[in-house]
């Protein structure tokens, strides 16, 4: 898969709506993290931030119509992380959206978009509706400038912390800098602006804006390599864009110890503030008092170990695509691969998992499988997760230590026992008939259908099983019960569904899977939830009293699963939510 930035500027003419136009992919970012004083949300105010980029704020209704990294020319190079929204998306990806989000009472009802609606105004009276300010008119104030791309950033523009802007697509500067000064006034929030052709950039001052712009000016996040080579990696072009660079790491790695200390501090009024716990008859009970701090006690312990610090260093980048594809809302992400942090998929990928075998065992499991996990193992995998992980540990625990305490917990030798008893691949898998209440009751577990499928040595799987039997009480060791049958081993406490699972099914060959699990063949990790399965176990486990709004938007979706794979040093996954 690959995608290209696609041409800048805004589109010619009358206002674009959903039924015309086009667009590309765009990136929801992880918020960088900052110490100090927090700044006044993600651009100043919250009704300033939403009215000026009319629903940016309104991220979860706007989101499924965004595309587009366009906005990443106002940006420069560098640029923390990065979310952009186009609000005129392909036809295709517009035709999908409305087909599959349709099917949802809840969009239905809270959004109600049509096909000939002008998304912007529809956004920005939400909006407004959130937001006192009801001096603002669209039609006036904010349709005559406002086009139809806009991104949320975070930017290192030289203060102590990264700096929230917004960019937004404008028509016509003259009107947006009206436009803009009535959102300013209305909201009684400081928002300082900079306006560079067909760009706005929105901040906490016009001087962070200005920064902002003439940085990009010089060199922006769209010519920047490492922002091009992870979008592209992210795939094909859909409604959401995310994007996180290495600058990130690298800040978070200079900040770490300011970010991590403990015990934490409550800041308020730029002074370190201590709460204790203390006694208020009045309140009957107890209460916390927060008094400064002693200036001159010493400063919080870093939870932060150098190694933390160089896997932040290390961080090499990430990017996601959302996008609607055959009634189906599907995320894609690519990243390093070579930490823990960058690994997109749960840590794993990268870290344990190993070619294609991911889904080879996830394949046999029975058709009606309701829920399964499966993974691929590399050799020596289990070393591989424990040197990646125990840099985060902090308190000065290096991988012996820890290697020690497991040990002595499980009875097991590392980490040879651990990659003996999950063989070459295996499968978790849950049955349809499954009934939440078992797991939380009182009894042995052996009217659960849940089983480990493992592709390995029976005879050497067995042997470790035994020790770990031998940890618990004779009562508790049927979760460690086992059946085998060549090379396959499947552990578990129900006896009649491990021997269900024993045989070869067919879930590679079920409808929804094959929808939901499009990677199969490439997948080293699989996670899949067949909802069509677990439907009326779902509304037996809420009840009479259950919401009945929840389980109509449940009835829509037939699958949700996430594969993931590795392609040399890039780590891939995908996310798919499939409808009936």
């Amino acid at each position: 898969m690959s995608s290209t930035l696609p041409p800048s500027g805004p589109p010619a003419g009358e206002p674009e709506y959903l039924d015309s136009g086009s667009g590309r992919p765009i990136v929801p970012e992880p918020a960088a993290a900052g110490g100090g004083g927090l700044k006044k949300g993600l651009l100043v105010g919250g009704g300033v931030a939403g009215l000026a980029v009319v629903g940016v704020g309104a991220w979860a209704a706007v989101s499924f119509f965004a595309t587009g990294p366009q906005p990443a020319e106002a940006l420069p190079a560098g640029t923390l992380a990065y979310l952009s929204v186009d609000l005129d998306p392909s036809g295709g990806q517009k035709i999908e959206a409305l087909k599959t989000l349709n099917k949802f009472p809840a969009f239905e009802d809270e959004v109600g978009i049509d096909t000939d609606d002008d998304i912007r105004k529809a956004v920005f009276d939400m909006v407004q509706d959130e937001v006192d300010c009801d001096g603002l008119d669209y039609e006036d104030d904010v349709e005559p400038w406002l086009g139809d791309r806009a991104a949320v950033a975070a930017v290192d523009a030289g203060g102590d912390q990264p700096d929230p802007v917004v960019v937004i697509q404008v028509k016509d500067a003259d009107r947006a800098e009206d436009g803009l000064a009535a959102i300013r006034k209305c909201a009684g929030e400081d928002l300082g602006w900079s306006i560079d052709g067909d760009w706005a950039v929105l901040a906490e001052t016009e001087k962070i804006a200005k920064t902002v712009s003439d940085d990009a000016a010089k060199a922006s996040l769209a010519d920047d390599e490492d922002f091009q080579r992870w979008t592209d990696e992210a795939g094909d072009s859909g409604v959401v864009a995310m994007y996180a660079g290495p600058a990130l790491g690298d800040y978070l790695a200079e900040h770490a110890d300011d970010l991590f200390a403990f015990p934490f501090a409550m800041m308020s009024g730029g002074m370190a503030m201590e709460c204790v716990a203390s006694s208020d008859d009045s309140l009957d009970g107890s209460v916390e008092e927060c008094n400064p701090m002693d200036p001159d006690a010493p400063e919080g312990e870093s939870m932060v170990s150098e190694e933390m610090k160089q896997a932040f260093e290390d961080f090499g980048g990430m990017a996601g695509v959302i996008r609607f594809d055959d009634g189906a809302v599907e995320v894609e992400f690519a990243s390093d691969a070579g930490t823990a942090a960058g690994a997109s998929l749960l840590g794993v990928t990268g870290l344990a998992a190993d070619g294609d075998a991911g889904a080879d065992t996830v394949s046999t499991l029975p058709d009606d499988t309701a829920v399964a996990i499966g993974v691929g193992f590399a050799e020596g995998w289990f070393r591989n997760v424990l040197e990646s992980y125990a840099p985060y540990l902090g308190g000065g625990e290096d991988l012996d230590s820890l290697v020690d305490d497991i040990e002595t917990e499980t009875g097991l030798t590392l980490p040879d026992d651990i990659e003996t008893l999950f063989g070459d691949s295996a499968a978790l898998a849950i049955g349809s008939d499954v009934d939440p209440e078992s797991f939380l009751g009182s009894g042995d577990g052996s009217d659960i259908p849940i089983a480990l499928k493992v592709d390995g040595d029976p005879d050497e799987i067995e042997a470790v099983l035994e020790k770990l039997r031998a940890q618990f009480p004779e009562s508790d060791t049927i979760v460690f019960d086992s059946d085998s049958e060549g090379d396959t081993v499947v552990i578990g406490p129900n006896e009649g569904y491990r021997k269900t699972v024993l045989k070869d099914g067919d879930l590679g060959g079920n409808d929804v899977f094959q929808d939901v699990v499009r990677e199969a063949d490439d997948a080293s990790v699989v996670f899949f939830v067949n909802v069509n399965e677990i439907e009326k176990t779902i509304a037996d486990a809420m009840g009479e009293d259950g919401d009945d709004e929840f389980l109509e938007n449940i009835k829509p979706i037939s699958g949700f699963g996430i594969s993931g794979w590795l392609d040399d040093d890039v780590s891939h996954s995908v996310m798919r939510l499939t409808t009936d």
